[in-house]
Parts: C-alpha cells; sequence; structure tokens
C-alpha cells in the first residue's frame, strides 16, 4: 500500500515536471528579474519574425501556463495599443500566458487611466519596456484625419488632432484626409511618438524608470498586410 501511494506520488510529480518543461517559456520573477529592457524588446522582435514567417510556437499548453501563472505575473513588457480587432499582441508577437500587459483603445492614445496602468506594469509589476504601437489603415486616425464628431468618441479624437495638425503643416503629397493612405499613415506614426511624449510628460514615474535605464519606452507600426511590426 505504501508503495503505491509513493508511485502514485511519483507519477504525479514527474507529470508536474514534463508539463512545466514544456511551458518553460512562461515567466518567472526570477526570469523577469534577469530581463534588460534590450532583452525585452528583442524577445519581440524574435517573436513577430516567427509570426511574419508562419513559425508560432506551439500554444497547445496554454491551460497549463494560465495554472502555472494563476498566483502571480510577471510580465516582461506593457503595450498601449489600437482596439482594432485584427491586431492581437499574443499573436503578433508570438508571447505566452502573463508575458505582457495589454492596453487597447482606438487610435492608441493615453489618458490618466491608461498612464495609471502603465505605472502599474512598470513600477509595481515589474515590465522592463513599454511599447505604442500604432497600425496601417486605422480607423481611429482616419476619424481625426476627417474631424469625425461622434459622440464620446468625438473626445478620443481630439487626442490624435495634434499629430493631425504636425503632419498637415508642410504636407504636399495628395489630399489630407482618409482617402489618402500616405497622409494617414504619417499621421499614425507621427501619433505614436506623441503618445511616446505625453508618457513621458504626464508621468513622473515612468520618467524616472527611463531614466534610470530600468524601463525602455519604443515605438512601433504593425502592418495589417503582412503581419510584420517595424520599431521607430
Amino acid at each position: 500500500m505504501r508503495k503505491t501511494a509513493y508511485w502514485i506520488v511519483f507519477v504525479i510529480a514527474a507529470m508536474s515536471a514534463t508539463v512545466y518543461s514544456q511551458v518553460s517559456n512562461v515567466q518567472t520573477k526570477e526570469l523577469q528579474a534577469k530581463t534588460t529592457p534590450d532583452q525585452a524588446l528583442r524577445r519581440l522582435k524574435e517573436g513577430n519574425v516567427r509570426f511574419v514567417a508562419g513559425h508560432l510556437s506551439d500554444h497547445g499548453k496554454y491551460r497549463d501556463e494560465v495554472t502555472l501563472t494563476a498566483r502571480g505575473q510577471y510580465p516582461f513588457a506593457a503595450f498601449v495599443s489600437c482596439i482594432d480587432s485584427r491586431v492581437d499582441i499574443d499573436d503578433i508577437f508570438d508571447l505566452n500566458n502573463g508575458d505582457a500587459f495589454s492596453a487597447r483603445v482606438a487610435g492608441a492614445t493615453v489618458d490618466e487611466d491608461i498612464l495609471g496602468s502603465l505605472e502599474y506594469a512598470t513600477e509595481e509589476a515589474g515590465a522592463k519596456l513599454i511599447v505604442v504601437m500604432g497600425h496601417t489603415h486605422c480607423g481611429g486616425i482616419k476619424g481625426a484625419c476627417d474631424d469625425l464628431k461622434m459622440g464620446n468618441l468625438t473626445t478620443l479624437l481630439e487626442k490624435i488632432k495634434p499629430a493631425v495638425q504636425t503632419v498637415s503643416k508642410d504636407w504636399k503629397d495628395g489630399e489630407k484626409n482618409s482617402k489618402n493612405d500616405k497622409f494617414v499613415d504619417a499621421v499614425m506614426r507621427e501619433n505614436v511618438l506623441l503618445v511616446i511624449r505625453n508618457i513621458r510628460e504626464h508621468s513622473e514615474i515612468i520618467r524616472e524608470l527611463e531614466d534610470h535605464h530600468k524601463v525602455k519606452i519604443v515605438g512601433a507600426v504593425y502592418d495589417i498586410e503582412t503581419g510584420k511590426v517595424s520599431f521607430l
């Protein structure tokens, strides 16, 4: 009887070890502590290369990842990206459960709520990288370019207007509205840079983390036609 009990315990332990080895990339406190901002950025770049090539990691053990991350989260990155249904950072960067925080809002804008979330993600939860990611053919950017007025969306689009105004000043390549893909793309890229500036200007906590090289803030653009991410 005692041998049977021992054997059962041994089998369970072996199964647990096997499951853990199959999801060994799940973020741990130790792994997060060792990760530098540059290493975090490299992991994202490598993940996107796999996504574009169609060589994604085996996430068949996602349910096991849920179990392993249940008692704590130790993400290495935090994202501000668009609510667009085609922009899913977990797939785009081939991430595991628990790898990254994700704040999604139309046009990838920031307000006090998003800033507070990023402060939690970095100062409190230890993320090493903040990525502000726009994407091609963005409906939010197009709305701002066309001065769209629609309910609460009107207030949100006002946050993108400074990017529209900056690009418009010296624009000489066709119409300055949503019908001109080049203009929309230029505004989207300028908006990414604007959001990064806003994060630095309006969050003393994140600014200090960046000054002490504990956190890096980068801009990125996702191409919805190719799946490729370009870092600015």
